[in-house]
């Protein structure tokens, strides 16, 4: 489909002090009058967005979902940023005291600081058994909609 108009993007290469001989190239589709500081400045961000993602999916389980449908996928990643609220907020409390922590610090610390129920034998083999039930309720349900489908 052909647009009335052509776009405008910026073409950006940034170098850092620190490896002048790496250059970093981004094209960017921000309005044509905004000024380069703050092109620079987003491109610098690209880091800390990508380190997010990468806690995200490593330390608080955005990967590992396991849902058939859209809602649960919504529900997950809703659980998921807050998890990473949380994260956010303790390392932003405490940075003055440890400046270097981390998401996966936060989630080994939390174990030994939130009390934990006592869980007997009975209650771990009751919640298994549960678990197994809903299980196979679950493949009859599967099947017998498989049979279904193939008298249709």
């Amino acid at each position: 489909m052909l647009e009335a108009q052509a776009h405008q993007w910026h073409s950006l290469v940034t170098r850092t002090p620190s490896s002048p001989g790496k250059l970093k190239y981004s094209l960017r589709n921000a309005p044509f009058d905004t000024p380069l500081p703050r092109l620079v400045f987003m491109q610098g961000q690209r880091y800390w967005i990508e380190r997010a993602l990468e806690d995200a999916k490593s330390e608080l389980g955005m990967a590992d979902y396991q849902v058939r449908g859209g809602t649960a996928w919504h529900h997950h990643l809703a659980l998921m940023l807050l998890a990473q609220l949380f994260c956010l907020e303790i390392r932003l409390k405490y940075k003055t005291d440890h400046p270097l922590l981390s998401c996966h610090d936060v989630r080994e610390v939390l174990p030994f600081l939130v009390p934990q129920r006592q869980t007997t034998v009975e209650e771990v083999l009751r919640q298994l058994l549960f678990r197994h039930q809903q299980r196979a309720d679950s493949i009859k349900y599967y099947l017998k909609k498989q049979l279904l489908n193939k008298s249709d």
